[in-house]
């Protein structure tokens, strides 16, 4: 762990270039070239809804020309954040509370600075950036920013941000009296979510997150055990001592001795055994992760964007590996294929007829159910479902015909046991059913694959650990190798099906948000029901115009 650090080494705090910065931009701690530098990180949502206020509410702009713009701007959310009742105008966005809050964490990113930095003048007995972390995961939690803001006083206190970095201080001081200032408290009270995106946050890859995960939840273990609830070692109230090598040593050996076990994740029991070195330098990693995460409060993403992005994990290289699976060696011609099959279903769509048209912009376009198509087309339910599958089985069958999959499962397979067995992609389809596929395999095939493909141990020595000769060894991989390739084929429909339907998701949702920004519609309005009418109406004239050729 970090060493406690004077003021001399505490990393400057750059200024914010202007007012809309200090309450769209968080802070930052970069130490990717051996050396601690804070960073604004900008959040494009809250520049988004902090210029929608400056162009739609006359006060907020006023504010934001005034001499004391940022003290201004801070009580302007403040009420926003605080005031539950009060009826949001038309324009303002339905999570505007949330947002608020996120506007004045960016604020008070500054004060958990300083609170940081003067608590750590008198204090030294821990390194200062804990202070920092223990002020700001404090604030971000929503109860304890919320309960601060309320008990502010704008009349008789000082200034907001004033008023929050004593808070912090004082918070900060009374951790470190009651003993809870520790960096090992810190890792073994946040949950496997928290860890998990705290790891994300630090763009590391996803089969390493899982080590890290699988190895830590046996460590918290043996700490509370040994550290925490052991009373010859820590009383009740005393702070929490450092972890030591007889703890890294225990977890060690249960993350060794429990991987091989049917519900440890992949990535782990594909891997080697490790020792007590790796899971100190991995618990320690954690610790700094979740010290540099910003959790800010979440918000949810607008429809637009919803709608852009889709609901389906297929991408354009999810679609160029389906067609050919040497991707790195094949990008070009990948791309070529990609754009082939688009190509192909946009002309099979100008085929379509105008119901056919309406019952797609409806159903993908406009996301409207079956049983409310009802009532738009008078027509049953079961005479939708079995129109849509009819323009869905069109598609299907041509990307099968193109893509040829009886072509290249074997490859395939062979390919992902030798470049992904060890750190696959949970977000592929295909990877995903793999490795279901090895779970599902016999105990011995699995445990071979393991040796083989993921400590990648040659047969001569897997023979040798299993007291087999080299001819089962072969036999065993072989098998295996057949059990995975019918997997593939079964996974192959199933990909298919989503591919298109993901994109029949995204070519009617094109077509509806275009039409929607050029007439300046929503379909989030309170008439929305009778806004789809006029969007989808539009939608028809121009696709049924260009299927003429107009």
């Amino acid at each position: 762990m970090t060493n406690p650090s004077y003021q001399g080494n505490i990393p400057r705090l750059p200024e914010r270039q202007n007012y809309t910065d200090e309450f769209c931009t968080y802070l930052r701690l970069n130490t990717s070239k051996n050396a601690q530098i804070f960073e604004w990180q900008n959040q494009n949502h809250l520049r988004t809804n902090f210029n929608l206020y400056q162009q739609r509410n006359p006060e907020f702009a006023q504010l934001c020309s005034q001499k004391n713009h940022s003290k201004d701007l801070a009580i302007y959310w403040r009420k926003i954040a605080i005031n539950a009742t009060s009826i949001p105008q038309q324009w303002e966005p339905k999570k505007r509370q949330k947002l608020a809050l996120e506007h004045l964490l960016c604020y008070l990113e500054r004060n958990c600075y300083y609170a940081a930095k003067e608590v750590s003048k008198n204090f030294q007995e821990q390194p200062w950036d804990e202070y920092l972390s223990s002020a700001r995961i404090f604030i971000y939690n929503p109860e304890n920013l919320c309960r601060l803001l309320q008990s502010y006083d704008c009349d008789r206190q000082a200034s907001l941000n004033t008023y929050i970095q004593a808070a912090l201080s004082q918070y900060i001081r009374d951790q470190m009296s009651v003993g809870k200032f520790s960096p090992w408290r810190l890792l073994v009270e946040k949950s496997e979510k928290e860890l998990r995106n705290a790891l994300e946050n630090s763009a590391i890859q996803e089969s390493t997150i899982t080590k890290y995960i699988f190895a830590s939840k046996y460590f918290k273990k043996v700490y509370r055990l040994n550290k925490v609830y052991n009373p010859a070692v820590r009383q009740r109230g005393e702070k929490w001592h450092n972890a030591d090598t007889e703890d890294f040593w225990q977890a060690t050996e249960y993350y060794n001795s429990e991987k091989a076990l049917s519900n440890a994740p992949h990535e782990v029991s594909a891997g080697s055994n490790i020792n007590q070195e790796q899971m100190q330098a991995w618990m320690e990693f954690c610790i700094k992760a979740l010290q540099n995460y910003q959790n800010p409060i979440n918000n949810k993403i607008s429809w637009e964007s919803h709608q852009e992005k889709g609901d389906e994990n297929l991408s354009q290289s999810d679609t160029e590996e389906f067609f050919d699976i040497e991707a790195d060696e094949n990008t070009e011609e990948n791309g070529r294929k990609s754009q082939q099959i688009h190509s192909v279903f946009r002309k099979q769509i100008e085929e379509f007829k105008p119901d056919q048209h309406k019952a797609l912009l409806l159903y993908y376009g406009c996301g409207i159910k079956q049983a409310q198509l009802q009532i738009k087309l008078g027509i049953s339910q079961s005479a939708i479902s079995r129109r849509l599958n009819t323009i869905k089985t069109k598609l299907i069958k041509t990307m099968a015909e193109m893509s040829q999959p009886e072509a290249w499962p074997e490859k395939y397979v062979l390919q992902w046991l030798h470049k992904n067995f060890r750190a696959p992609l949970h977000s592929d389809l295909i990877h995903a059913a793999l490795v279901e596929a090895v779970k599902k395999l016999e105990s011995q095939e699995e445990t071979v694959f393991h040796l083989h493909y993921g400590q990648q141990l040659n047969v001569e020595r897997i023979g040798t650990m299993l007291n087999m000769n080299i001819l089962e060894v072969n036999a065993i991989l072989f098998q295996a190798q057949q059990n995975l390739q019918s997997t593939f084929f079964k996974v192959l429909n199933t990909w298919v099906n989503k591919y298109v339907e993901k994109w029949l998701l995204d070519f009617y949702q094109s077509q509806v948000l275009a039409v929607c920004r050029s007439r300046n519609l929503s379909l989030q309005a309170e008439d929305a029901f009778q806004t789809v009418d006029v969007i989808v109406d539009e939608c028809l004239q121009i696709l049924i115009s260009v299927n003429k050729g107009e």
